[in-house]
């Protein structure tokens, strides 16, 4: 009975030993459709990456025009409620002393508070425009201050007012 055990244990050894040698590799139906499942994974991936890069500066510009609004408001809001006395009434940037002299400022390109251009920021234009004072709460006059930025598929506009007090 061992002998027959062992006979058997043999046979069903040659057998598998037999079939592995005749089944090694893929069926070509078999490879064909492992490609057309990697091609439908890797062109949704692609797809995903694509949109990702497509919309990753969008972030960056929009904060960059928030920062040059905000730089252009502080410098407006900084200044005199009213013109001096013997104050500046020009064109003259650098020498503004009131808000009102902001008033219709139109920038191509971004410019110091002195009036130089800013080279690195040439694809944003901005413009300014100072209102008729308002009478708010209290009696206090104050002028509604707005800076638009415009520039690289987006417009932005920042709003301040300057109160007299």
């Amino acid at each position: 009975m061992h002998h027959k055990l062992n006979k058997r244990r043999c046979e069903f050894i040659r057998t598998v030993r037999l079939n592995s040698h005749l089944q090694s590799g893929v069926t070509l139906v078999e490879l064909i459709l492992s490609m057309v499942i990697i091609s439908i994974a890797l062109t949704g991936v692609l797809v995903v990456m694509n949109q990702t890069v497509k919309h990753s500066a969008d972030p960056v510009i929009r904060h960059q025009a928030i920062a040059i609004a905000e730089s252009y408001l502080e410098e407006i809001l900084l200044q005199s409620y009213d013109n001096p006395a013997g104050g500046y009434s020009g064109s003259s940037r650098g020498q503004f002393d009131d808000v009102d002299d902001y008033n219709g400022l139109s920038d191509t390109g971004v410019h110091d508070h002195l009036g130089n251009v800013v080279a690195t920021l040439s694809n944003y234009n901005v413009s300014v425009s100072v209102s008729s004072p308002v009478t708010l709460a209290g009696s206090v006059l104050a002028k509604k201050v707005t800076v638009s930025v415009t520039g690289i598929g987006s417009r932005l506009n920042l709003v301040g007012y300057r109160a007299d007090y």
